[in-house]
């Protein structure tokens, strides 16, 4: 939520690299009641086999030490049937499951992330092997089946249709030092799912006559800067306001994100800021700012606190009980589950001390979640014509959209009109998406930084519409060009002009070297993933949905490659070669201040390197990228430009992120 763009987000999932011959070992079959211990290094695959019946589901635990492993398998025919990677790093179990259809032997397959990965060791075993689901609720059940224990956090799903929630169940534990469950009833922090109701909130005031969407924000908070360009309400709430978003800024200015955060603080780091990232409404970025000054806006319009608006304005009405805006950190929530994450040690508390509302902090259950859905198509509170306007897409000044809608997302999912929104915060992991043509919702919330909760809704989506469900077709062109009979062939003297670095966003650089064979490409703080050619300038990321595609230059070096990928195409541009060893350290060093943030870094060469310290913060290492510009090993440091006088002194830089650009330091000594 808080560190990169969606494009650069989505080019940071699960990257997996098979660049590398590794040595398929056969290790036998799998038992039940039976732990297989075994060592595995970069340059191995092992393989086991595990006999099923017809119509079987089996359930597998693979413990990891000291080494981060994937896993794959294979139906009796050699057909893979899905890969497994948890975010769970070289430590923690990899859970995975088959689902036979036919009986016969399936294979799993094991085998490092990547070349890079250290030997280690592993413990794999059979948990369980049962009578395939039949039933709609009890494949649910099997899908949650790696949440369903008493001795880690899990989650909890609702599932909505015509009007009433068909089912709904709790799944592993609220709390693992009490040892309380997960149930429907239990309060969920559900971060940027929150989002919908600020903007909800904005529309009831606009029908009460008190405010109008296309506002200037400054009418109702002056504090925000004057840009010399009007911010209206409507450009906060569908991202598009410029401004630049507040976790990033607390971050860069030495806030951990489990420091108790408030409104007060937020709203005095945005006075404080003097640029915007770009004009208005020119493009979509993702800013949580906005939707904290929008909740503002309701508090200071209806003369209550935004939590007091939302609870007799919205939750009171729909009979949403166990819900409220989180605007006072040190507030008792009966039935709340607490966050965790996956240590090296097993799990650990991910603390949260939000005392902010507007672009989170709503606590809720999936029950109470589900009664929010069911008013998009029967409104008690609100009427239609403030749905249509929370569901429609926003439009840019160049006419375009992007798929934003008023604190939600508006596309489709394998062919259907879907509506969503999903929520990260400390180790929450939180869903809702709408099918509104089918009268159809799922809910799903977690309280694992390691659950994707995205994910597994749409699984629950699939199951429950896969008469309806269809993929979208493809073009013709299209269709023969990613499908090759054979392998494409490319001239050596054409790979070479593919070979560089290619700038996605800032401090976020794609690099491609070529290898025995191919193509491999890089990103910023990435493994390494191979490229397969397509046709003579595309190429697919092997392991994920993506795509890269060189733009020809008449047969002199690409200066361009689009990435697309999850229905968005980015161009990314070559950078000049560079000379790293060139530059001199020492003429970047000294202290660094920001009146923006209030806070100042200290540069320093430490062994061959530049290194950016602060008081609050760890060490950040920059790298020489181009003349004059570093990228930080730090998400909320990732490009560092330097700013020179007539006689090229250094007097200050600017430091640029996913969700922030040009922050200006000046050197102050």
């Amino acid at each position: 939520m808080k560190s990169l763009t969606q494009g650069i987000t989505l080019f940071c999932c699960i990257l997996l690299s098979s660049n590398l011959l590794q040595a398929q070992i056969q290790k036998g079959e799998l038992k039940k009641a039976k732990i297989v211990s075994s060592e595995i290094s970069a340059d191995q695959k092992h393989h086991y086999t595990v006999t099923l019946g017809a119509n079987q589901f089996a359930f597998f635990k693979l413990l990891q030490q000291g080494v981060d492993i994937r896993v794959s398998t294979y139906d009796p025919s050699g057909k893979k049937l899905e890969d497994f990677d948890s975010p769970n790093g070289r430590t923690g179990p990899e859970l995975f499951s088959i689902t036979s259809s036919n009986k016969g032997k399936y294979k799993i397959e094991v085998l490092p992330f990547d070349e890079k990965e250290p030997a280690g060791t592993y413990e794999l075993s059979i948990q369980s092997i049962r009578p395939k689901a039949n039933t709609p609720n009890e494949m649910v059940d099997e899908l949650f089946t790696p949440w369903d224990s008493d001795d880690t956090p899990g989650a909890a799903v609702a599932v909505v249709r015509d009007g009433k929630i068909i089912y709904k169940k709790g799944y592993g534990m609220a709390n693992l030092e009490y040892d309380i469950p997960n149930t429907p009833s239990t309060v969920f922090h559900i971060a940027s799912v929150s989002k919908q109701f600020t903007a909800f909130s904005i529309l009831l005031l606009e029908k009460d006559g008190k405010l109008g969407l296309d506002d200037d924000i400054r009418k109702y908070i002056p504090e925000v800067p004057d840009f010399g360009k009007t911010i209206t309400l409507r450009h906060l709430a569908t991202h598009t306001s410029g401004m630049r978003d507040q976790w990033n800024l607390l971050s860069m200015a030495g806030w951990r994100m489990d420091d108790v955060i408030t409104k007060e603080h937020v709203l005095k780091l945005v006075a404080k800021q003097k640029e915007l990232n770009f004009n208005p409404g020119d493009e979509y970025l993702y800013c949580n700012t906005g939707f904290t000054l929008l909740a503002e806006v309701v508090a200071r319009v209806s003369d209550q606190s935004f939590a007091e608006f939302t609870k007799a304005r919205i939750f009171e009405p729909l009979q949403m009980n166990s819900t409220l805006f989180y605007d006072d950190h040190e507030k008792i929530v009966k039935n709340r589950a607490y966050s965790y994450y996956d240590g090296n040690d097993g799990f650990k508390k991910s603390v949260l001390s939000y005392a902010n509302v507007g672009a989170t902090s709503l606590f809720t259950t999936v029950e109470d979640l589900s009664l929010w859905s069911l008013n998009f198509a029967k409104p008690k509170v609100g009427d239609q014509a403030i749905i249509e306007k929370l569901n429609t897409l926003a439009v840019l000044n160049n006419g375009k959209t992007f798929g934003g809608a008023l604190g939600q997302f508006v596309g489709k999912y394998k062919g259907l009109n879907e509506i969503q929104h999903g929520g990260a915060d400390a180790g929450y992991r939180t869903y809702l998406t709408r099918f509104p043509d089918e009268n159809f919702s799922v809910v799903v919330f977690s309280n694992s930084a390691q659950f994707n909760s995205g994910g597994m809704a749409h699984k629950v989506v699939d199951i429950y519409l896969k008469d309806k469900l269809k993929d979208a077709p493809k073009k013709k062109e299209e269709s023969k060009e990613e499908t090759p009979t054979k392998k494409v062939e490319i001239a050596p003297k054409t790979m070479a002009t593919y070979v560089g670095k290619y700038e996605l966003q800032p401090g976020f650089v794609i690099t491609i070297k070529e290898t025995e064979g191919g193509l491999e490409a890089q990103a910023t703080g990435q493994p390494t993933v191979k490229l397969e050619a397509m046709s003579l300038t595309k190429f697919q990321v092997v392991g994920v949905p993506a795509t890269l595609e060189f733009v020809p230059n008449d047969g002199e070096a690409v200066q361009v490659v689009q990435l697309a990928q999850g229905g968005q195409t980015m161009d990314a541009k070559r950078i000049k070669d560079f000379d790293e060893k060139a530059v001199k350290l020492s003429e970047f060093t000294g202290e660094f201040y920001s009146e923006e943030l209030a806070t100042s870094y200290h540069f320093q060469v430490e062994e061959d390197k530049l290194i950016a310290k602060h008081s609050r913060l760890s060490d950040i290492t920059l790298n020489p990228s181009k003349k004059d510009v570093f990228s930080g090993n730090a998400w909320y440091f990732g490009q560092i430009t330097f700013v020179r006088d007539t006689e090229g002194q250094i007097t200050g830089c600017k430091v640029s992120n996913g969700r922030v650009r040009n922050l200006h330091f000046d050197k102050v000594d």
